[in-house]
C-alpha cells in the first residue's frame, strides 16, 4: 500500500455517510449503500454509490429503497467485464424496477401508492469519470468552487396544496426510464448523494463549511444531517459524501491478462511450445505472426505472437494482450473463440481455435458475380457475429473482408479482434485510445472528424462490405478514405451499385445507401432491422422502383445526352 493507505496507480475515495428516521420511532424509508472494490474489479466497475428514498404513504417502501440498493451493489458486480458503466447499471436497474413493478402488481394491483416504490440515485466513479444514474427526487450533487452544483433533475409533478408528486420511481411502471450522465474528475472533487429531506433545508454554504472543517466526511454527513432537522425538517435524513482522493495514472493490463510475460523468439516448425506442436506458419503482417500448432489434446489451433512493430509499440502491445481476452467473453458461432490454454505460459502469445476455409477476400475473388442469394446469406451471419460484439458493448472497428473468415461448411467468422474497443475497459483508461484502428476504406466517417463511434460504425463497414461483394467497388470510392474534417464528410456520394453490370435490386441499393450513410444518425438503428431490409423490400422503397436512368447508371444517361446533343449538332450543321 502506498502513503495514507491508497494502492499506488488505482482509483482511491474517502466516504462519508449518515441516515437517520424523520419522526422519533418511525421507521425509516431511505436506504444508502458504497462498494469499493479492489484489483480488476475496482479498475472495470469502479466504486459505487448509491442512495434510495421510500415514498411515504407506502407501508413496504423502506423494502422498495433496500432491494435498489441492494441490487445495484451486488448485480452491478456481475455483469460482463465488457459492458461499459451505463450499459450494466442501466440494465441491474430495469430488471430491479421489473422486478418491484411485479410485486405491486401482484399485491396491490389498485392502489400503487401503498406499494413497493422508490427513488434511486447513483454514483459510479470509473477511470477518470464519474457516471450518474438517476429515477426520482433524490439528488446527486458536486462541489464545484464555492457552491454546490445538482447533477440531477428531480422527476415530480406540481399538485396544487400539496407536495409535488413522484413521477418516474421504480416499481411505478413496467419500463423505467433511467437518466444518465458523465463528466470527468479530478483529485479532490467532492460529490454530494443526499435525498429530500435533506436538501430542501440545508443551506448551501453551511454544507460547504461543513465539509471543509469536519475532521472526518461521516461526522460532516451527521452535522448537515443535524442541520436540516434543526431548520424544521420532519422527513428522513440520508446524506453521503465522496471525495475523489487519487485517480489511476496509466493504463496496466495485469490484472486482465498477463503483461509481464517474457517476449518470446518465432518458433521452427516442429517444435513444441508449452505442449503445443507448431506446424507451420500460416499469416503475417506488422502486427503479428500467426502459427497453426497442435494442442495437447490433439485440436488444431492458431497460436498468434507479437510481431516485432507490435513489441516496440506500447499501444499495439496492449491491443494484442486483449485479443484472447475479447474472445473469451463473445460467444457466436460467427466470432472467432478463444482456444484452451496452458495454465501456465513461458511466454507472450495468445491462443483461438484454428478455421479451416478461406478469406472472404478471397471468396469474392473466387466468386466475382455472386448471386443475391449467396450474398444475403453471408450478410445474415455476418450481422449475427456483430450483434454477438454489439451485445457486449464492443465495437470490431476493422470489420473488412480480410478478417472474415468462410469455414469448410460456409459458416462465417469475424477474425482479428486486435482493433476491438471495449467500452468496460475503455472507460477506466486515464487516456482513451482515439487512435484510428480500422481499415480506411471500410471505416466510418465519424472516425475522420472525431464524433464518438457506436455500432453503427460497424453497420457503415458491414454495408461497404457488401456493396463491395455485389459490385466489385466500393460506395465511395477512395473518397470514404480522404475524410478529414466534416465538410469533407458532407461532400461524399453514394454511387448506386445498380449500373449496367450489375442487376441489383433497388430495395437492396436503398439498404446499402442507408446502411454506409455518412452520418451515423441517419442509418439503421439496429442491424436486425437492417438484415430485415436486405431480405424483403420496405415500402417506402418501392416509390424508387423506377429510377431516374442518372441514378440508376449515370455513364449511360450521360453518354445519351452526349450521343442526342451530338445529333442536334449533326443536324444544325446539315441545315446550315
Amino acid at each position: 500500500m502506498a502513503k495514507d493507505g491508497f494502492t499506488p496507480n488505482a482509483l482511491a475515495v474517502q466516504l462519508g455517510q449518515f441516515s437517520q428516521a424523520g419522526l422519533k420511532g418511525q421507521r425509516n424509508q431511505d436506504f444508502f449503500g458504497a462498494t469499493v472494490p479492489d484489483g480488476s474489479a475496482l479498475r472495470l466497475k469502479g466504486v459505487t454509490v448509491a442512495i434510495a428514498d421510500g415514498i411515504s404513504p407506502s407501508p413496504v417502501s423502506h423494502e422498495a429503497a433496500e432491494i435498489a440498493v441492494k441490487s445495484l451493489m451486488t448485480d452491478y458486480y456481475a455483469t460482463t467485464d465488457a459492458w461499459g458503466v451505463q450499459t450494466a447499471a442501466s440494465n441491474v436497474i430495469s430488471a430491479t424496477n421489473s422486478w418491484l413493478y411485479g410485486l405491486n402488481r401482484r399485491s396491490m394491483p389498485e392502489r400503487a401508492e401503498l406499494g413497493h416504490i422508490c427513488t434511486l440515485s447513483a454514483l459510479i466513479l470509473k477511470g477518470h469519470t464519474a457516471h450518474i444514474l438517476h429515477v426520482g427526487d433524490s439528488r446527486v450533487w458536486r462541489i464545484t468552487g464555492s457552491s454546490l452544483e445538482p447533477l440531477t433533475n428531480d422527476h415530480v409533478t406540481p399538485v396544487p396544496g400539496s407536495r409535488p408528486q413522484l413521477s418516474r420511481g421504480l416499481g411505478l411502471n413496467q419500463h423505467i426510464a433511467v437518466d444518465y450522465r458523465e463528466l470527468r474528475v479530478q483529485p479532490g472533487d467532492v460529490f454530494l448523494l443526499t435525498t429530500d429531506g435533506v436538501h430542501e433545508y440545508w443551506q448551501p454554504k453551511d454544507v460547504l463549511t461543513t465539509i471543509e472543517s469536519a475532521s472526518t466526511l461521516d461526522d460532516a454527513a451527521a452535522t448537515i444531517a443535524e442541520a436540516c432537522r434543526n431548520a424544521g425538517s420532519h422527513d428522513d435524513l440520508t446524506v453521503q459524501i465522496v471525495r475523489v482522493e487519487a485517480l489511476p495514472e496509466s493504463e496496466q493490463l495485469t490484472d486482465l491478462v498477463p503483461d509481464n510475460l517474457p517476449l518470446l523468439p518465432l518458433p521452427e516448425p516442429g517444435t513444441s511450445l508449452d505442449g503445443f506442436r507448431i506446424v507451420r506458419k500460416i499469416h503475417e503482417n506488422n502486427r503479428s505472426h500467426i502459427f497453426l500448432a497442435i494442442a495437447p489434446d490433439g485440436k488444431k489451433v492458431a497460436l498468434k505472437m507479437p510481431a516485432s512493430e507490435t513489441k516496440s509499440d506500447p499501444a499495439q502491445l496492449r491491443r494484442f494482450l486483449m485479443e484472447e481476452w475479447i474472445a473469451r467473453r463473445l460467444s457466436s458461432p460467427h466470432v472467432l473463440r478463444a482456444a484452451e490454454a496452458p495454465e501456465q505460459r513461458s511466454g507472450l502469445y495468445v491462443l483461438t481455435e484454428f478455421i479451416e476455409g478461406q478469406t472472404l477476400r478471397q471468396w469474392m475473388r473466387d466468386n466475382p458475380h455472386p448471386t443475391i442469394k449467396e450474398v444475403r446469406d453471408l450478410a445474415h451471419q455476418m450481422i449475427l457475429g456483430l450483434r454477438a460484439f454489439h451485445r457486449k458493448d464492443m465495437l470490431h472497428q476493422d470489420f473488412r473482408p480480410e478478417n472474415l473468415m468462410i469455414d469448410s461448411d460456409g459458416t462465417v467468422k469475424i477474425i482479428d479482434l486486435g482493433s476491438t474497443r471495449v467500452q468496460g475497459v475503455e472507460e477506466g483508461q486515464a487516456r482513451p485510445d482515439d487512435a484510428i484502428l480500422g481499415t480506411l476504406q471500410y471505416t466510418a466517417p465519424e472516425y475522420f472528424v472525431g464524433d464518438p463511434p457506436g455500432p453503427y460504425s460497424d453497420q457503415f463497414s458491414l454495408g461497404v462490405v457488401i456493396y463491395e461483394m455485389l459490385t466489385g467497388r466500393l460506395p465511395y470510392g477512395a473518397d470514404a478514405a480522404r475524410v478529414s474534417n466534416r465538410r469533407d464528410r458532407a461532400r461524399l456520394r453514394y454511387r448506386p451499385a445498380v449500373d449496367a453490370e450489375n442487376a441489383v435490386p433497388y430495395w437492396i441499393d436503398d439498404t446499402l445507401r442507408r446502411a454506409t450513410h455518412p452520418l451515423g444518425h441517419r442509418r439503421f438503428t439496429a442491424l436486425s432491422e437492417m438484415d430485415r431490409a436486405l431480405t424483403v423490400p420496405s415500402p417506402g422503397s418501392r416509390s424508387h422502383a423506377r429510377r431516374p436512368l442518372a441514378e440508376r447508371d449515370p455513364v449511360r444517361f450521360w453518354q445519351t445526352i452526349s450521343a442526342v446533343l451530338f445529333l442536334i449538332v449533326l443536324i444544325l450543321l446539315a441545315r446550315l
